[in-house]
């Protein structure tokens, strides 16, 4: 079961100025909740390189929720969080690629400012929970325990950017959109008159919303990541890249090499500043090793089975799980493609609980080897 309807207790909610988050302060507040409406200000677009005609994270973001606040009659604060975001999130995925990672910023910014930063002002506010619009729900294991699982409408869930939560503190957050569709929570927000009821969803990494990295990364440095070889599987070079910072694993598009049959970035050397190209067999891993693992259950220390993605669209895959002190490894019980290191592995059991997860830190084509 759902966390039990707490009639005047208090909780803060995390308000992007988004249709899912304005939904989720709305039927908290229709529960009984005392509801206290956050935004949280993260950078300014020209910080990061961005026209003020960029729709996301503007200030037109934060007024659809001070707007959306006023209509519920709730009160509306905004955090800023820059110089946090700065260094948690942005300076980690610049660090992350420049190690040859394929890293995810939004795992980074729930892990380090959405429960951590504002947990902690929602203490400072004397608030029983956090709330958020995320896709996901908090069940309820008895005796007192609680679990992530994922969302009723599976093609919404977002269980795989949040598994980083403290076990501790699932007991103090709320997913009010976890068993909705993404339809019915539009109908809501249409039928109570917001003005963000029509709103799109944001679709790339918010920061960089043109999805070119690279011209991100070197803007925000100033530096200019050098050009290098692209070779084959064999050693030979067989191209150019511009920055090997900007390809990631299983790329086909845009890696500059012509070949009569599709060729996909399956490795990064970023000591010799070489990108190895190959077939599309040659993405594919047995497992890997996650690192800093975090349990939403109790710590295990024997392999067992479970189900396991590495990437946030991937269906679960069957896997036995070995800990190992804060890493775990995964060896599935098929090979599965494009395991890049800096993505997460995140754990489920057959209920779709989430057991736990970690940043990929190896992926291996045999363990056995």
């Amino acid at each position: 079961m759902e966390h039990m309807k707490q009639t005047g207790r208090r909780v803060l909610v995390a308000m992007s100025g988004g249709v899912d988050s304005s939904v989720a302060a709305w039927l908290l507040r229709e529960q009984g909740y005392e509801c206290i409406g956050v935004t949280m200000k993260l950078f300014g677009n020209e910080a990061v390189g961005l026209d003020q005609g960029h729709p996301c994270c503007t200030l037109d973001d934060v007024e659809d929720a001070r707007e959306v606040a006023r209509r519920m009659g709730i009160p509306h604060y905004v955090f800023n969080f820059s110089d946090d975001f700065e260094e948690k999130v942005i300076r980690h995925f610049i660090d992350a690629y420049e190690r040859g990672e394929t890293p995810n910023p939004c795992i980074d910014c729930n892990r380090f400012l959405k429960f951590d930063k504002l947990h902690r002002r929602a203490k400072e506010l004397k608030c029983d929970y956090i709330a958020t619009g995320h896709y996901a729900q908090i069940l309820g294991g008895g005796a007192g325990s609680f679990r992530m699982a994922k969302a009723a409408d599976l093609s919404r869930d977002q269980s795989y950017v949040l598994y980083p939560i403290p076990r501790e503190q699932l007991a103090q957050t709320l997913f009010p959109l976890g068993g909705l569709t993404k339809a019915e929570v539009r109908e809501i927000a249409q039928r109570e008159g917001f003005v963000n009821a029509r709103k799109h969803d944001s679709q790339d990494i918010c920061f960089v919303p043109d999805g070119d990295y690279l011209a991100f990364m070197e803007r925000h440095t100033g530096k200019t990541y050098p050009e290098g070889d692209i070779i084959d599987q064999s050693g030979k070079v067989v191209g150019r890249h511009r920055g090997a910072v900007g390809l990631t694993i299983g790329q086909r598009r845009g890696v500059g090499v012509s070949s009569p049959g599709r060729i996909y970035v399956c490795g990064k050397c970023m000591a010799d500043n070489t990108v190895t190209v190959g077939p599309e067999e040659a993405l594919y891993s047995s497992g890997c090793i996650a690192a800093d693992w975090n349990w939403l259950i109790e710590p295990q220390k024997t392999p067992f089975p479970a189900l396991a993605k590495t990437r946030y669209r991937q269906v679960e895959q069957p896997a036995t799980l070995i800990p190992d002190g804060d890493r775990v490894r995964l060896e599935f019980a098929q090979p599965q493609r494009a395991v890049t290191p800096g993505q997460a592995a995140v754990a489920y059991d057959e209920t779709g609980a989430v057991l736990g997860g970690g940043t990929i830190v190896e992926a291996r084509p045999d363990f056995t080897a």
